[in-house]
């Protein structure tokens, strides 16, 4: 729908700014001949014309805020909604997020081509990118292991040996660090989920782990030449995780994000609103039954 979304907005940018064009170099100057002769004739003043025509007055309405709108979301922000709780207890399923287009390349709307390099995921990062098996699809995901780095998922832990160019005094594959913070807040398929802060060195932030249930290996994407749950991130390429770990169909079972599939950074929630209504209420199960205001701020 957001593809759908952007090709529109470039259509309509397109159209109204052509009309307008067009009447400003071709019609308007034969209506400003013809008013100027009709009040010659008439012996009177010649004033602007009072009246255009309804197609070029809407277009010179709508064609600047369909412009700004364009330009803000294509290259600046654009705003998301959280379907899903994938990436609990970062992101609830509610909350509307503000991403960073131009976190990761200036790219053009409709084919998504980089026109300015203007910097890379790092690790930690809140992406939102073109799923890779369906890019009609945009999925939201931290990154985790950087083009070079090798990333190992074993008994709910992740380890990573970053990148080594030189070959000499290269760093071991080391386990991520967690500490244990809490039981009981969030509650899934009637388990009570196990909160941790997981270090990425430069990133702290909070993951969910299930206390029974374990997602088995050979689920997992195997990559040629490693072990079924080890993976080594090809240039230009990232390995991203949901937060929620035991509920997220991430990279260890599709594989890698490209670059060109960057969408953009996760960077704010601009407001966040509560969905507990049932299929039997009155009202619609899509109106809010709460706003969550204390969720406004950054993403971390």
């Amino acid at each position: 729908m957001a593809n759908y979304f952007s090709l529109i907005l470039v259509a309509l940018t397109l159209i109204t700014g052509l009309i307008w064009l067009v009447d400003s170099l071709v019609f308007a100057p034969k209506r400003k001949a013809r008013l100027q002769a009709a009040a010659t004739a008439e012996g009177a003043s010649y004033g602007e014309d009072p009246q255009l025509p309804y197609l070029v007055d809407t277009s010179q309405q709508i064609f600047p805020v369909i412009a700004f709108v364009l330009v803000l979301r294509s290259f600046l922000y654009e705003p998301f909604q959280i379907p899903s709780g994938s990436m609990m207890p970062t992101l609830l399923v509610g909350d509307f997020i503000l991403v960073e287009k131009f976190s990761y390349g200036v790219k053009d709307p409709v084919f998504r081509s980089k026109l300015i390099e203007t910097g890379v995921p790092e690790r930690g990062d809140v992406v939102v990118f073109k799923y890779p098996e369906e890019p009609s699809i945009d999925y939201i995901k931290r990154v985790i292991g950087l083009p070079g780095d090798t990333v190992v998922y074993q008994n709910k832990q992740v380890y990573i040996k970053p990148k080594c160019d030189t070959g000499n005094n290269c760093p071991k594959l080391k386990a991520v660090p967690l500490t244990f913070q809490e039981r009981g807040e969030f509650v899934q398929d009637m388990a009570q989920l196990m909160r941790y802060t997981e270090d990425l060195g430069t990133v702290k932030h909070d993951i969910l782990r299930h206390p029974v249930r374990e997602i088995s290996p050979v689920n997992f994407y195997t990559q040629p030449g490693t072990r079924s749950n080890e993976w080594i991130v090809p240039e230009g390429q990232y390995f991203v995780l949901g937060d929620n770990r035991d509920n997220s169909r991430d990279s260890r079972f599709w594989g890698f994000v490209p670059d060109a599939n960057l969408v953009g950074k996760a960077v704010a929630i601009w407001i966040s609103f509560e969905f507990e209504r049932s299929p039997s209420d009155f009202l619609p199960t899509w109106v809010p039954t709460g706003v969550r205001f204390e969720r406004a701020g950054g993403i971390h």
